[in-house]
């Protein structure tokens, strides 16, 4: 596929992702009845929603490791339930996924679990290649070189996160699927793994589907918030746009202490930049 943004075409209105329709059922309850949702390439939309809203259902539905009961899902423009072998290989080769805790290999180092990905769709590459690749992805990730040869067990919880992404990025993708990639994080962990992301954005193009209930993390990167409630997707737009909706549980979520707090941390940021952008002027 060409890129529109190479083309001159709008990017914004192209959709990455599109879902029509769907209905994830599970025995006798139903998690989705109807949801629909379009991911833009290259924002990052945030994909929030209570306890049992099944937002984790929906990222697998996309990445066709759950078989909805009825519904639609196109991705890259191939119809993931329709797809034959080959064609979902080919879109597989486009993404990344950063599942939640990592989930990472316990009995491989961080190299090897990068390479895990590069091994299967590209079994010729040496292993000097392998480990070369490997060596770039971590430092992208912003790990420490030589966090490589160690093991999961021996990384801290912020840094299994990181070789995770760099594990997500092995294939060079276009589309990034992370799945509360700060849980369990403290707030400055939280916060560079947010600058990370949106690091990466800029610097690889990349299209992200974010999973979270991180308020902090959804005011500072998310161009978009997609809320999960009653079954679907009831709201998708930026959060000013959300909060000027009568729901009940998104006033709750957004206008509760912690939205203040998260709205009050980004205007406070926001008032930092901009003085600091104008004593700079001024001393120019």
């Amino acid at each position: 596929m060409s890129d529109p943004a190479r083309n001159g075409i709008d990017a914004e209105r192209e959709n990455i992702i599109e879902v029509h329709g769907l209905r994830n059922v599970f025995g006798e309850q139903i998690i989705h009845e109807g949801l629909d949702l379009e991911v833009r390439r290259g924002e990052i939309l945030g994909v929030v929603g209570g306890s049992g809203t099944g937002k984790s259902v929906l990222m697998r539905s996309i990445i066709g490791l759950q078989e909805p009961a009825e519904g639609d899902v196109s991705v890259f423009g191939t119809p993931i339930r329709r797809a034959n072998e080959a064609q979902f290989q080919a879109i597989r080769k486009r993404w990344g996924i950063l599942f939640q805790g990592a989930a990472l290999f316990s009995t491989l180092t961080v190299a090897e679990n990068v390479q895990v990905p590069l091994r299967e769709f590209y079994p010729r590459l040496s292993d000097r290649l392998l480990d070369e690749i490997a060596a770039y992805k971590i430092v992208m990730a912003g790990l420490p070189a030589d966090a490589g040869p160690k093991y999961p067990a021996e990384l801290s919880g912020g840094m299994k996160k990181r070789a995770g992404i760099s594990r997500a990025l092995a294939l060079d993708p276009e589309l990034l699927f992370l799945d509360e990639p700060t849980a369990g994080l403290d707030p400055i962990g939280a916060s560079a793994f947010d600058q990370l992301i949106l690091d990466l954005r800029e610097r690889l193009g990349l299209t992200v589907f974010l999973i979270t209930h991180d308020l902090d993390t959804l005011y500072a990167i998310c161009d978009r918030v997609a809320v999960l409630a009653d079954r679907k997707v009831v709201a998708v737009g930026t959060i000013p746009e959300l909060l000027a909706l009568d729901h009940e549980w998104i006033q709750e979520y957004f206008r509760g202490p912690r939205g203040r707090a998260a709205e009050e941390a980004v205007e406070a940021e926001e008032a930092r930049q901009d003085a600091a952008m104008h004593d700079g002027g001024g001393n120019g």
